[in-house]
């Protein structure tokens, strides 16, 4: 019995231990006999779309040439020809003040002057002719100028009677009325250029590297949703703010229609980087450990192997790969929580990435707000 027992004893843990070892192989999927099935995966491709990093941010629109109109001399308001709130071409009249007085000022300069040409021309007649000693001509000569000047001075006085537009823009509303008496710097209307505008907003010093002159932004406001302009950085000043590290950044804005208007709020979006041609692939292809990124990548024999990644823009539902994979190659975009290295796979393509790759001329961005 005891000889019986042992034997009966060894059969049953080598039977035990045969189990156990293709029990072992089989859960490797090394196993000579029965094959592990394999594991239905989601697959999507690694596709080539046009990518771009953009910086948000809230600024303020000020116009491109904006200021007050006033009066250079003492006068009179006699009149002014035009209308609140109408636009204005370069030198046309806003004000015109009183002049009576400064053009009897001119027509006295200029008989002065008129005396002093005559004086001049006569003396220089005579020392030509050996009569007149030559300091004669230089006092008359000098009289000439200080006549021309007097006249100069009087037209430039007079000139200012007539208050015009140094540039094209819009008036504003009358500060003053006809008959009034304005003191020199009183204010008359404004005048306010808004065909092209300067949108303002501050950005982090950590995004100043990759803002640029003449990247392109993008602005709107709340007052026409829906509506944007587009323009380009014309500023980027070269001290920042000590307090919030971040610099006053100025874009220059065609405003056709005149829409945006000084002082309005400006959402603005400005274009960090882009790139026409990225790789990407879904976010959830991507797992990490540590600081490392893979993703499994299906192989012609459908079997997976973990490849490391180094990831560029992370773009709402996408990821841009910058090494480590190849167009058209399929990456397990979910459950790869499973997989191991050299599993067979059941690839079903993501419904999800052929959607993206219908639409993958649209381009997409990576949103990064100014908090």
């Amino acid at each position: 019995m005891s000889r019986f027992g042992t034997l009966i004893l060894t059969t049953f843990l080598m039977a035990f231990l045969m189990a156990f070892i293709s029990c072992s192989n089989d859960e490797s999927g090394g196993g000579a006999g029965f094959s592990r099935p394999p594991t239905p995966v989601e697959v999507a491709k690694v596709s080539k779309k046009p990518v771009m990093d953009k910086f948000e941010a809230v600024g303020t629109i000020e116009a491109e040439n904006a200021i007050t109109v006033v009066a250079e001399i003492d006068a009179a308001v006699v009149s002014l020809p035009f209308h609140e709130g109408d636009p204005i071409s370069s030198g046309g009249l806003i004000a015109k003040l009183d002049d009576s007085q400064l053009k009897a000022e001119e027509e006295r300069a200029e008989a002065l002057r008129d005396q002093a040409n005559a004086s001049y021309a006569r003396i220089k007649n005579i020392v030509d002719q050996g009569a007149g000693a030559p300091q004669d001509l230089d006092d008359a000569a000098a009289g000439l100028k200080v006549a021309e000047a007097n006249l100069a001075y009087a037209k430039a006085r007079l000139a200012k009677t007539q208050i015009t537009a140094p540039f094209d823009g819009i008036l504003g509303s009358r500060q003053v009325s006809p008959g009034a008496f304005v003191r020199a710097g009183q204010a008359i209307t404004n005048l306010t250029k808004i065909d092209l505008i300067r949108a303002y907003f501050s950005v982090p010093e950590r995004f100043l590297s990759k803002l640029t002159l003449n990247s392109e932004v993008t602005v709107s406001t709340t007052a026409y949703p829906g509506y944007e302009l587009q323009g380009k950085i014309d500023v980027i000043e070269p001290a920042l703010d000590p307090e919030t590290r971040s610099a006053r950044v100025i874009a220059k804005v065609k405003n056709p229609g005149g829409k945006f208007r000084p002082g309005m709020s400006a959402n603005i979006v400005a274009i960090l980087s882009q790139r026409k041609n990225a790789l990407t692939i879904p976010s959830e292809a991507v797992f990490a450990e540590g600081d490392n990124f893979f993703a499994y990548v299906v192989k012609d024999d459908s079997t997976v192997t973990r490849t490391s990644l180094t990831l560029g823009i992370r773009l709402p539902g996408t990821v841009e790969v910058l090494n480590g994979l190849e167009e058209n190659m399929q990456v397990v975009r979910a459950g790869h929580q499973k997989l191991y290295e050299g599993a067979k796979v059941f690839p079903i393509t993501s419904q999800q990435g052929q959607s993206q790759q219908g639409q993958g001329g649209e381009g997409q961005s990576a949103d990064t707000s100014q908090k």
